[in-house]
């Protein structure tokens, strides 16, 4: 049975492509296992265990009516609804069937204490965390309990802050899957997080670790205030540490039965100051912070765990909250009342409101500063109305820190005196750069007056472009100074579709394609207007085709699929799957006229020229408001240029990737291989230059959307001589890129 089939399946069996089955949680726990690192063992509760569970149980219509008439800004009574919810979920027997495979699977883990996490399907995704709205269950021992807690995260996919966000956010509550992934428990000597970019400035060249004694729940709560170190990426030295005193741990409890499975421990004086862990664990916890960031090719935020003198990596998900850097800041003379954790950038004042408990969240009011001891996944509804945050305790990694940064708040963390220092209403100013807190407002306005400056962001000739993939980074980089999207992937969106489009068409549910495809680049389009986004139509490769539902019936085994059936060659082939595709696209046109399409892999002349009758027969012709790009990633593309150039197409982009793998005859995946691999090859520049400077000389826009601009500054300056209208780059170098753009352009006298 494949995996999208069952009901529980290994780590070693699911992949990042697998978050509609297993969530988000569960795929990158699977992605890490493939890739050799470091992770527990484990197996997940697939969401199609929880579908079936609603489907078998006949409850949803009665939850459903349950929901429907709350109001989620009536604290009270979204509380009340759902504990009914949880509880009507709770005494529904588990299946049979379904409980026997869980208890099978725990055998065969050896029946050891287990960690039973929720991962729902929209959650561990970028711009769709706000971390902890499902419950986590660490220390479980016992077929009854292991099952007992599955059930437990279900039940919390309605918990009161998980319904808020799902209607703030659109999501029907129904849609949105949940998986359960059960993983060997680590019984931690010290735990912590670790982000690979400083998270408060979005410094892509600093790793960032925290770390607590004991077990990781206690950095993730704010609980316990963590040791920092800050570690060089490249060079893999130690910048800075900064030690925080310790009182207690949480350590599982021995004696628990039906009591707390975790406790906290009192630790002694003299250990309470001491170096969580060494400098050689913090060197090689940057190693692999440095190895998952490479697979991942974007910036982490991950939990790690040390027990018994090894290092294990619990979990990672994308950094959600990637920001321009300042390049300076204002002067600060008000007094200072307290110091803390600088935890999410950013100034703003506003009236103390002291919330000491998830039941006063309701007189925090839109322009209030929420002050707390920490903060918990219920308080999220006030935090965002609140302008700033402040807590007593906690790090740069506790969930008043990840929600201040996702909701681009400032926040100090770790004040330790906050609740007792402020009063109710007190003016206060709140600098989440500095980790200062300020008497008054006049901090926040000398801060306005300087807003202005700030607002001038750097401005280029040459646009900067961005690359992305995740419809859930859409809004929160386009607020970014990037001038649209130059490399708009496909294979994400569908990877969650999760099924081969052919296999949709022979059981009739093409529509329901196109529909799913258009939904994910509405937000793109909508997100970006009216800047354009450049949609590179689907360049799945037969093996990558194979792993969705359905795949192996209709694509061959190819021993090479990187030079194999993709691209272009499928459009005019399979063209009824290409016309989905199109469909999808003349959608999101109807409402977003910035949608614009790149065609690529496009081996020959005649297959730009058919590909573009085709979609001129679908009713996309090249317009004022409609722009058709071809991928240039193939020699032929480099040696025919005015070839193509004159089938008619409005922009060309490098693939920098693929054609120097193709130019030097080299597998870009190959370790062997990899200090030859190089864009700034002498044979590579050749061809960079012809295609820039042939499509300029025909009034034809070129660009580039390959790792080498985010890699090579000097690169970058050659690409802006030799005449490139645009630069595409990953979204942590849009800053740096448009600064080496702006000083390339300064030297050659170009100017708007």
């Amino acid at each position: 049975m494949r995996p999208g089939q069952k009901s529980v399946v290994w780590f070693a069996e699911v992949s990042k492509k697998d978050i509609a089955l297993v969530g988000g949680k569960g795929a990158n726990l699977g992605e890490m296992t493939q890739a050799e690192i470091p992770v527990p063992p484990g197996f997940i509760v697939t969401a199609n265990a929880y579908y079936d569970f609603l489907q078998q149980s006949k409850i949803t219509s009665k939850l459903r009516s349950l929901l429907e008439p709350v109001d989620v800004n009536d604290s009270r009574q979204l509380q009340e609804v759902a504990a009914i919810v949880k509880q009507v979920i709770m005494e529904v027997p588990m299946p049979a069937e379904l409980a026997e495979e869980i208890k099978k699977a725990y055998r065969e883990m050896n029946d050891g204490p287990v960690a039973v996490r929720s991962s729902a399907t929209a959650e561990d995704l970028p711009e769709a965390s706000f971390a902890g709205q499902q419950r986590t269950y660490l220390n479980v021992q016992g077929e009854d309990e292991v099952v007992a807690a599955v059930q437990g995260c279900w039940a919390s996919l309605f918990e009161p802050r998980a319904i808020f966000y799902r209607q703030q956010h659109g999501f029907d509550h129904f849609k949105v899957g949940i998986a359960v992934p059960v993983q060997k428990m680590v019984q931690s000597e010290a735990s912590g997080v670790m982000f690979t970019l400083e998270p408060v400035t979005s410094d892509a060249s600093k790793i960032v670790i925290e770390a607590v004694f004991g077990l990781g729940e206690a950095i993730v709560s704010g609980e316990a205030n963590p040791d920092l170190y800050i570690v060089e990426k490249d060079a893999l030295t130690i910048n800075n540490k900064k030690i925080s005193k310790q009182e207690w741990r949480l350590v599982r409890n021995p004696v628990a039965v039906d009591g707390e499975a975790n406790i906290q421990e009192p630790l002694s004086p003299l250990v309470q100051t001491e170096q969580k862990i060494t400098d050689d664990d913090i060197i090689a916890l940057a190693k692999l912070a440095k190895q998952i960031e490479d697979h991942y090719q974007f910036p982490q935020d991950i939990e790690w765990a040390k027990q018994d003198n090894q290092l294990f990596i619990v979990q990672t998900r994308p950094v959600t909250t990637i920001r321009q850097a300042r390049e300076f800041e204002p002067e600060i003379k008000a007094p200072v009342l307290l110091s803390g954790n600088k935890a999410s950038p950013g100034m703003a004042s506003g009236p103390v409101r002291i919330v000491r408990s998830p039941s006063e969240i309701n007189k925090v009011l839109k322009g209030d500063i929420l002050v707390a001891e920490m903060t918990t996944p219920d308080f999220v509804p006030a935090m965002k109305r609140a302008v700033a945050i402040v807590t007593d305790r906690g790090g740069r990694t506790s969930h008043a820190a990840i929600v201040s940064r996702e909701l681009g708040i400032p926040c100090v963390v770790g004040t330790e005196h906050a609740t007792t220092i402020l009063t109710e209403g007190q003016i206060i100013t709140v600098d989440g750069s500095r980790g200062k807190v300020y008497a008054g407002k006049e901090a926040a306005e000398r801060v306005t007056v300087v807003s202005d400056v700030l607002k001038e962001q750097i401005k280029t000739k040459t646009r900067v472009y961005v690359n992305l993939a995740q419809p859930e980074l859409a809004e929160a980089i386009a607020a970014r100074n990037v001038d649209g999207v130059g490399l708009l992937r496909a294979e994400f969106i569908i990877s969650q579709i999760g099924e081969h489009p052919r296999y949709m068409i022979s059981q009739n549910r093409g529509r329901e394609f196109t529909d799913k495809l258009a939904e994910g680049l509405f937000t793109f389009a909508k997100a970006f207007h009216p800047r354009p986004v450049v949609y590179r139509t689907n360049d799945f490769k037969t093996n990558e085709y194979r792993e969705l539902k359905g795949g192996q019936e209709y694509e061959p085994l190819e021993e090479n699929p990187m030079i194999g059936y993709r691209g272009a060659s499928r459009y005019i082939t399979e063209i009824e799957v290409f016309k989905l595709e199109l469909e999808a696209i003349k959608q999101v046109r109807q409402t977003y006229k910035n949608l614009w399409v790149m065609i690529p892999f496009v081996r020959t002349v005649s297959e730009i020229f058919r590909t573009k009758e085709i979609m001129e027969r679908e009713g996309l012709k090249r317009s004022d408001d409609f722009k058709l790009w071809m991928m240039v990633e193939v020699p032929s593309n480099i040696f025919l240029m005015e070839k193509f150039l004159k089938v008619g197409i409005d922009g060309i982009s490098i693939g920098s990737n693929d054609l120097t793998q193709l130019i030097l005859g080299i597998d870009r995946d190959s370790e062997k291989l990899a200090n030859e691999f190089d864009e700034r090859d002498e044979a590579v520049l050749i061809a960079l230059e012809r295609a820039i400077k042939v499509s300029k000389s025909m009034g034809v826009t070129s660009s580039i959307c390959g790792q080498a601009p985010s890699v090579y500054p000097e690169l970058t300056k050659r690409l802006v001589e030799w005449g490139i209208t645009s630069v595409s780059v990953s979204p942590d170098m849009i800053g740096t890129t448009r600064e080496i753009i702006a000083k390339a352009e300064a030297r050659l006298n170009l100017s708007d």
